[in-house]
This record gives C-alpha cells, structure tokens and sequence, in this order.
C-alpha cells in the first residue's frame, strides 16, 4: 500500500519550517500516543506514522532525498540514497520535549538551569455554628507557615559558606537519559531539582533555608456558606521551590449539627410539637428562627406530619442572594402523667367523639375502611 505524504501526515505546508513542523508534531504525538490510547490499533498505527514523518523531515539530508525523491528518496531498499544517520533535530529530541507533557513531568533542563516547581496547596478545617454560616463573620486561624530561616536568610549554608554547583547535573536541576530514540528528562538525584549543593547546612534549619512557624490570618466567612464550601487564600500555601510561587490555603467549613433546625440547600426544617388541645382547636404559636421568634397561626384540625412554610425565614444564598424558607413539621404530643380528673376527662371525650361517629376522626375511618378492603 503507498504511504502517504509526510507533510500531509503533520499537517503542514511543503516549504513548513522545522518550527512548525515540531509544533505539529508535538500535537499529533500527544493525541495518539499509545499510553492516552490503549487498546486503540488505530491511535498505535497513527503515532507510529506521525513519528516516522517527523523524524525525516527534521532530518536535513533526508528531508531534501524525500523533497526531490519521494518515499524512495529515503527508503534504504531503494537503491536511491536512503538509510541516512540521525541527524540534529530528530525524533529523540523531541520525544524528550513531549515527555513531560504526556506524563506531567516538570520543565527545565536543556540549558534552562533548575526547576522551579509551585508550593502545595494547603487545607485548613473550621467548624463553625449554623448560625454563623447564614450571618457571616470575620475570624483569624492559626496555621503552620514556612519563612526564611534568620540564620542562614535563606541559603541553606552554615554562616560564612556558600552553597555550589551540583557536579552531577551542572547546576541544571535535572539530568537526561538518552536510551536509542528515547531522551527521558529527569530530577537530579544529588540535588533534587535545585542545581545547588550545600557542602556545610546551617544548623538552624538543617539545609533547607527556612524553618516552620505558625502564622496568623485574617478570614472573612459569607453569609450564607454552607457545609463543605472551600474558601481561598491566595498565596498562604507551602512556599515553591526554587523561587516558584507559594500554593494557596483552603479553609474548608463544617458545620457543627444544630439543636433545632435541619438545614437542606438554603431552606430549614424544624419540627414543631404542639398540644393535643392546640391541634384540635387551633390557635396562635410562636416558632423559632435564626433571627428571632414569629407568630402565626395552626388551623382548627391540624394532624401530626402537617408543614408550615414561613417563606423567606431560610438562609441567604452565598452567591444569588436568594433568601430561603423555614419549614415547620407538626408533631402532636400525646399527654403523659395524667391526673385522676384530666382522665375522667379524656374518657368522657373519646366517649362522645365515638357517639358523634367519623366526621370527628377521618384519617381513622378512611384507614379502618382500607383494612376492611384488605381482608374483603
């Protein structure tokens, strides 16, 4: 089967300098390299192809055989010339470059002196009230921090001495191996990234130029945050290396269970007992909410499990503003510890609510009703 064009496989113009073909290389390399592929024949066949038009074409000798040739101008079974000696800018290389890219690693190397990494993201967990969280506060935490150490200012050396270049990587922070057409880029084992030795550590931080302290920090809770919300302090993470940025700090709230109310979103529940006289006949109760008590009235009838819906009695959405309902569950109590005339009482009432027939229990006559069904 004839292969196809190679400028055509990378996507690029005839006369494409090596620039572009390397950039078109590296996009095609990532999206069919086996390892973001596995399993797919395709994805292998397409990388393999990709690779051998890169690797030709960033070939001088063998991008002007294929120029004037074609496919046989760098077929070694041609009789034309090919099979030429890897030359400057061939797959290797780039495979290194790519590397990291497909796998994550770190950049550097090549001349491009240590790597500097970012510092780790820290997290810090605080617990606070219902009520807080739909009030909103100010509060200050304590968390361990890193600064430079005051004896060595950061250096990492004994007072008096100087760090030095890392002999193993040059003070490049990293090392290459090179193993046929793989070029794998790595982390210098001896100095771990830094490019520096310190032949004498300063005894106040062992070598690392700064020791741990607890620091303090202002945190400004929103209204209405709620349970698991993270809150970002930019910057108050671990520090980087080599000069690379510090991570950030994340202050995570838990929310300590109330006594009262169940929160749901921005909505309350609260259950809501109330006398057996007072569901019977009606009447006027106080609830509670998070910012005061409210009135209002039960209707004459009210059956346990009934729900009220104070609207706008919830909390205020963090970001839309949005305040939510509070929703109070009826539970009428039964009466326990009875005097001898409250059940003289109770037993002249069921009396009379039995002569008076269903229209006084409804629920039961409809229940009984399905019972008879049942059996029936």
């Amino acid at each position: 089967m004839a292969k196809r064009d190679f400028y055509e496989i990378l996507g690029v113009a005839k006369g494409a300098s090596e620039d572009e073909i390397k950039k078109s290389y590296r996009k095609l390399a990532m999206k069919y390299h086996p390892d973001r592929n596995p399993d797919n024949k395709e994805a292998e066949e397409k990388f393999k192809e990709v690779k051998e038009a890169y690797e030709m074409l960033t070939n001088p000798e063998k991008r002007e055989a294929y120029d004037r040739y074609g496919h046989a101008g760098v077929d070694p079974n041609s009789g034309m010339g090919g099979g030429f000696g890897g030359g400057a800018g061939g797959f290797g290389d780039a495979f290194g470059d790519i590397f990291g890219d497909i796998f994550g690693g770190g950049r550097g190397g090549r001349g491009g002196g240590p790597q500097v990494y970012r510092g780790a993201d820290l997290r810090y967990n605080l617990e606070i009230t219902l009520e807080q969280a739909a009030h909103g506060f100010d509060t200050t935490i304590r968390v361990p921090s890193w600064d430079k150490c005051d004896t060595c200012h950061g250096s990492g050396a004994k007072p008096g001495t100087q760090p030095v270049t890392c002999t193993t990587c040059a003070g490049h922070g990293q090392v290459r191996m090179q193993q046929g057409f793989f070029s794998i880029q790595q982390t210098c084992p001896k100095c771990h990234g830094s490019g520096k030795i310190i032949p004498e550590p300063c005894a106040a931080c062992g070598g690392a130029g700064r020791i741990k302290r607890n620091k303090t920090l202002e945190v400004k809770i929103p209204a209405g945050i709620d349970n698991g919300m993270r809150i970002r302090s930019s910057g108050n993470g671990e520090p980087g290396t080599n000069g690379g940025p510090p991570g950030d700090l994340y202050v995570e709230i838990h929310i300590k269970q109330h006594a009262v109310f169940q929160r749901e979103g921005d909505d309350l529940h609260c259950e809501m007992p109330i006398s057996f006289s007072k569901a019977a006949l009606g009447g006027e109760i106080e609830v509670p909410t998070l910012t005061g008590k409210v009135s209002f009235t039960v209707p004459e009838g009210t059956q346990t499990g009934k729900t009220f819906r104070l609207k706008g009695k919830g909390i205020k959405n963090v970001r839309s503003g949005y305040t939510g309902d509070l929703f109070c569950h009826v539970a009428v109590e039964t009466p326990v510890k009875l005097t001898d005339k409250q059940k003289e009482l109770l037993r002249e009432f069921d009396r009379l609510t039995v002569e008076g027939g269903a229209k006084h229990s409804p629920q039961s006559k409809g229940w009984m009703d399905k019972v008879k069904d049942f059996f029936e």
